[in-house]
């Protein structure tokens, strides 16, 4: 296994001690890591799925926006901060891995570490009552 950034070993050492859930990806859009926080939103622990492909991420985790329609994976605010290497947030529903529909509120941004070099970003989101 490769060895990762030191900016994103810190990160996802800061997210295993937060209250937030925090969804870590690499510069592709791989899932690198989910906090615990995370696991209730998303409906399975990281131990039980480990680091995803980002093409299979849209598989396993459904989005639909306000309507109920599928959302393309362009207009999720992760895949903006990984494309246009800003911030972006949203809210959307997400079904988990354990079937159930969650109207989430998510804010991303790029990790940009040392020398400008980008490592992937971050999501934080949380559910919103209904």
């Amino acid at each position: 296994m490769a060895q990762k950034e030191i900016e994103v070993i810190l990160a996802r050492q800061l997210a295993e001690y937060l209250t937030l859930p925090i969804f870590i990806v690499d510069p592709n859009g791989d899932l690198l890591y989910y906090n615990e926080p995370a696991e209730e939103i998303l409906g399975s622990r990281f131990g039980e799925t480990g680091p995803i492909a980002a093409n299979d991420l849209a598989v396993i985790f459904k989005t639909v926006d306000h309507e109920g329609s599928p959302m393309k994976s362009s207009r999720l605010p992760l895949v903006k901060a990984i494309v246009n290497r800003q911030p972006a947030h949203d809210m959307f529903w997400i079904e988990g891995l354990d079937g159930r529909l969650r109207k989430i509120a998510v804010t991303a941004f790029p990790i940009i570490g040392q020398a400008q070099r980008f490592l992937g970003a971050i999501a934080i989101f949380w559910e919103v009552p209904r």
